[in-house]
């Protein structure tokens, strides 16, 4: 039996809509430090005090909203993803949360029962990009529990491959028939982050938001720089696409609090669009490999509602990666070639 597994890592949804799991899930993510990143008691404060006795019930209803027969969009997809993969790659693979199930424990006792005895893991954290919310996040999050119960098991982990040339041609695949049609924009839509997470994930301490065009100008930093790296994936895919630069734009979703975030927000952009003459908008969210609460209820019903009412006349959501054939087939490369072709991946 193989001694070598395959972990794939997500963020994670609530066992149910039902508001009292939804506030058990709200209170795992948002008491993450790397989450809020306040210290604990201030953070346990604005949670405890703030958030959780309303959110959780209106996170409900979102979810509610999106949940499927077989559960929420995300476990529903990545397991999708993960049964396709099987087909592909002799390793046994099993599936992890950061948040809520399953757990990494779980997930790891999956993956020995499979070998029979599991020596190494691939770690594969299922984001194209770094982010202290969330690559990071889960990343640690499996690292620990590797410390706690299997010190022994020898690890090695995907980077983020934002600029994967592979993973650009699938992204570009996916949008290709979409634009075919007419249509004024292409709105890339990404997960926004407060700028201080940007800047407490620079290595170098002085570039990001410190100097002009830092997403443009060459820095050492640009390896945990989220806004680099989705906007290098932009382009990366425009280019694929052959888009001129004023048929695409980048925007980023999901703000939470008060703080500066990184700018423009989809939302507003979702309401300007059509007075500048943006009727036909194509919007895409390639921050997240599968459909979740995020792409299927922020922008899929709420986004285009916005927009429409607006002035918009038409509204395309291209969905996430998911289980798209040419997506899986380049992540079987990933795995079967890990320590050849695609060794540069893995760390």
């Amino acid at each position: 039996m193989n001694e070598t597994g395959i972990l794939i890592l997500n963020l994670g949804s609530p066992d149910s809509y039902q508001v009292s799991d939804v506030k058990k899930y709200l209170r795992e993510f948002l008491m993450d430090g790397r989450v809020i990143d306040a210290p604990y008691l201030i953070r346990a404060l604005i949670v405890e005090g703030f958030i959780l006795p309303t959110r959780p019930k209106k996170s409900a209803h979102a979810y509610e909203s999106v949940w499927t027969p077989e559960g929420p969009p995300l476990k529903v997809f990545t397991e999708a993803f993960r049964r396709k993969l099987e087909k592909e790659v002799a390793l046994p693979i099993a599936v992890a949360m950061r948040y809520g199930n399953p757990t990494p424990e779980a997930a790891l006792k999956e993956l020995s029962a499979k070998c029979g005895s599991l020596k190494e893991v691939f770690i594969a954290p299922m984001y194209p990009h770094y982010a202290m919310s969330s690559y990071e996040t889960a990343l640690v999050h499996v690292e620990n529990e590797i410390k706690k119960n299997w010190p022994s098991l020898k690890v090695k982990v995907l980077k983020p491959f934002y600029n994967e040339k592979e993973y650009i041609k699938s992204v570009a695949q996916s949008i290709r028939p979409y634009i075919e049609k007419e249509f004024d924009q292409l709105l890339f839509s990404y997960h926004g982050l407060p700028v201080r997470h940007l800047k407490k994930s620079d290595t170098t301490g002085k570039h990001c938001y410190s100097c002009a065009n830092c997403c443009d100008t060459p820095s050492p930093a640009w390896d945990t720089c989220y806004k680099h790296q989705v906007t290098n994936t932009s382009h990366l895919v425009a280019k694929e696409l052959g888009l001129d630069k004023s048929k695409y734009a980048i925007s980023f979703q999901s703000r939470l609090g008060r703080d500066e975030w990184i700018k423009p927000a989809t939302a507003d952009r979702l309401q300007q669009l059509p007075k500048e003459g943006v009727k036909r908008l194509l919007i895409v969210c390639p921050a997240f490999v599968a459909d979740c609460l995020e792409t299927v209820e922020e922008i899929s019903i709420a986004g285009k509602e916005s927009f429409l009412s607006a002035g918009g006349e038409s509204f395309q959501v291209i969905p996430c990666l998911n289980d798209f054939d040419p997506w899986v087939k380049t992540f079987a490369t990933y795995c079967n070639d890990r320590e050849k072709e695609q060794a540069h991946l893995w760390a």
